[in-house]
């Protein structure tokens, strides 16, 4: 695995304190392959068809800031 589709060292819990239940971390670990590999495909093929790598960037971050808490 290289570095730019690393795992987070450590999940933090809202308290700031490690999520630990190793279930919870597989969970994690397999949603984050799972969104490293959408957003890379969507990514490649947006770029693949003319879209300008900065401004699909921009895309991707802005779909990231509108995701909605389910605590709000």
């Amino acid at each position: 695995m290289s570095s730019e589709n690393a795992q987070p060292a450590m999940w933090p819990q809202r308290d700031g304190t490690p999520v630990s239940c190793r279930d919870k971390l597989l969970v994690l670990r397999e949603n984050h392959e799972e969104v490293q590999t959408v957003l890379q495909d969507a990514f490649e093929d947006a770029v693949l068809m003319g879209v300008d790598e900065a401004a699909m960037r921009q895309i991707l971050i802005d779909v990231v800031n509108t995701l909605r808490s389910p605590h709000a």
